[in-house]
């Protein structure tokens, strides 16, 4: 019997850990704070594990997608965006997840830049 409840307890924490991963997967309203204003776009998370699949659309109504990782409650990802002289800039967004928002920064041209996700209900 003593050697059967420190295996049950394992188990129950290794279920509790499982059952309280986050998951991002679906589609959220992103709201940039933009020196011209704010700026809201959609962007879709496909996770699979810590793995994200990401995709949203660009100013000129191009579809971007990147990659990125969950990892608890901090999220980041990378995408690539075409500029219409045709040079592509690299974005590395990184933030924190709580519950349905999210929120963080990313860097441009050495300034930090904010911004808020909430996710959109089914």
């Amino acid at each position: 019997m003593k050697k059967l409840f420190p295996l049950g307890l394992a188990v129950l924490l290794v279920s509790a850990m499982v059952m309280a991963a986050v998951d991002v997967t679906g589609d959220w309203d992103m709201t940039v704070k933009s020196p011209r204003g704010d700026r809201t776009s959609t962007i879709s998370f496909t996770q699979t594990d810590e793995n994200l699949a990401v995709k949203t659309t660009g100013m000129g109504g191009q579809e971007v997608t990147g990659t990125g990782t969950v990892k608890g409650n901090d999220i980041e990802w990378t995408i690539v965006r075409t500029r219409p002289d045709g040079t592509e800039m690299k974005i590395v967004y990184k933030g924190k997840i709580e519950g349905d928002k999210m929120s963080g920064t990313f860097d441009m041209r050495g300034t930090p830049v904010e911004w808020t996700a909430v996710k959109k209900a089914k």
